[in-house]
């Protein structure tokens, strides 16, 4: 199967964390505004691992991994909020962020690995 992106560690990992992501939003119950961002920002994650798999130059495929590593970003912003809001515990939101932050060295070191040098 062409799909290869699928065997990727980093899209399994991204893939856990979307899932841990809707769980937290499931039982936190934020306000539809916050469970749509967190939502789409780790869903954004998962995609565009994807289609930057998908690319043929480094450059095309290293943009992807770029945008992947910003979603994630955006979500740790998003986790943050609902922490200091005490709207998740202590240990969903240190779970989720050292999840986040494996994910973020993760396509850092393949960003790394694309750039031209």
């Amino acid at each position: 199967m062409a799909f290869d992106f699928r065997n990727l560690e980093v899209y399994k990992k991204a893939k856990e964390f979307h899932s841990a992501c809707l769980t937290v939003l499931e039982t936190s119950k934020p306000a539809n505004f916050v469970k749509d961002q967190l939502g789409r920002a780790s869903m954004s994650v998962v995609l565009n691992i994807a289609e930057g798999s998908g690319k043929f130059s480094n450059a095309d495929r290293r943009n992807f991994y770029v945008i992947a590593r910003a979603s994630v970003f955006e979500c740790v912003a998003v986790i943050d909020i609902l922490n200091d809001q005490k709207k998740i515990t202590l240990q969903e939101f240190e779970s989720l962020l050292n999840n986040a932050d494996e994910l973020s060295r993760m396509l850092y070191k393949m960003i790394s690995n694309l750039s031209t040098k």
